[in-house]
């Protein structure tokens, strides 16, 4: 079996909040001998403990793969890649951040010797292949993958202004503007509610709880935390309707498995997502942060059922298709 050193923020057990290295190195333990890294939760004793196993496997790792974000885990990406160079060692770097191409435009070399010495770059999305692409970085498109198995497709048959948010409390994916729909929302559904599911990660979370005090929306508003994936799913069956207000983006997998579940989406049109959801055929797409364009594809799904569960099927059938039965081929074609 080949064997893999597979490096990045392995902090799922920590956070309660299974990650994408967490997912995809699972699966892949089932066709490889495989190690991950780094549980740490200092920031440098994560890297150090990276470089760390990346030294002393050595001889006991055929390929290296490395999480690869645009915002400061960048800088963990370029150290261990440059060890694994010294080593000899081939490396890959799984592409993550919905912002790395304003990364690549402002952060040249570092990315030339990141991306251009790679046995190979992946991307999970068109929108980054294309990105990596254009800018001469030999990039292959495999998709985020999803156990299929774990997420039970419910169709819904009355549709009731119930928002379900489920991600990260962070300044990139524009939590507040969740809080400003929900406002918007309630001028024509005053019942209208919002749950938010997430880990907070730079603070966000307090800034939002403030905005809810401040607009007089605490029966309205519940902060759950972050959620053990069993406990969002039978939670998310309370809720009607699935919001992805985010900035910068990727294929983020917490929309994926919306898709999975069945609940209608609407999410800004930016990064990945356009590569990810068709507009008035599986989700409602806005331009980020236009609340008003939010409100009102929400009032669209509320005011017609059967939209609803046309465009719900549709993104189930297509999230389908990220199942690892499907996806596990072509990382076995990469790294045989």
């Amino acid at each position: 079996m080949k064997r893999i050193l597979y490096i990045g923020n392995n902090l799922s057990q920590k956070s309660n909040y299974k990650t994408s290295i967490a997912i995809l190195s699972d699966f892949l333990s089932q066709e490889y001998t495989i190690t991950v890294s780094s549980n740490k939760t200092n920031k440098i004793l994560r890297l150090l403990d990276m470089c760390f196993q990346l030294i002393k496997k050595r001889p006991k790792i055929d390929i290296v793969l490395i999480d690869t974000f645009s915002s400061s885990a960048f800088y963990y990406a370029y150290i261990t890649s440059q060890l694994a160079r010294l080593l000899k060692i081939p490396y890959i770097p799984i592409l993550h951040g919905g912002n790395l191409p304003s990364r690549l435009d402002h952060s040249t070399k570092l990315c030339n010797a990141l991306f251009k010495n790679a046995f190979k770059n992946v991307a999970p999305s068109g929108y980054l292949q294309y990105e990596f692409y254009k800018r001469g970085y030999d990039t292959v498109l495999i998709p985020n993958v999803l156990d299929l198995s774990l997420y039970t497709y419910r169709k819904r048959e009355n549709i009731r202004p119930r928002l379900l948010y489920v991600r990260a409390f962070a300044e990139i994916y524009n939590p507040k503007m969740a809080i400003y729909v929900l406002q918007e929302l309630k001028k024509t559904y005053p019942t209208a509610e919002l749950c938010m599911i997430g880990p907070d990660r730079d603070g966000s979370l307090a800034d939002v709880q403030n905005l809810v005090e401040t607009l007089g929306l605490q029966d309205s508003v519940e902060f759950t935390g972050v959620l053990d994936k069993s406990v969002w799913h039978k939670k998310s069956e309370e809720y009607d309707l699935f919001i992805n207000t985010t900035n910068f983006d990727n294929t983020p997998i917490s929309v994926m498995e919306i898709m999975a579940l069945g609940l209608p989406i609407v999410s800004t049109n930016v990064g990945g997502l356009p590569y990810l959801l068709e507009d008035k055929k599986d989700a409602f797409l806005v331009e980020k942060n236009d609340i008003y364009a939010m409100t009102q594809a929400i009032i669209k799904y509320l005011d017609d059922k059967q939209k609803v569960a046309d465009m719900s099927l549709k993104a189930r059938q297509k999230v389908e298709k990220f199942d690892w039965k499907f996806v596990k081929k072509d990382w076995n074609h990469l790294l045989n």
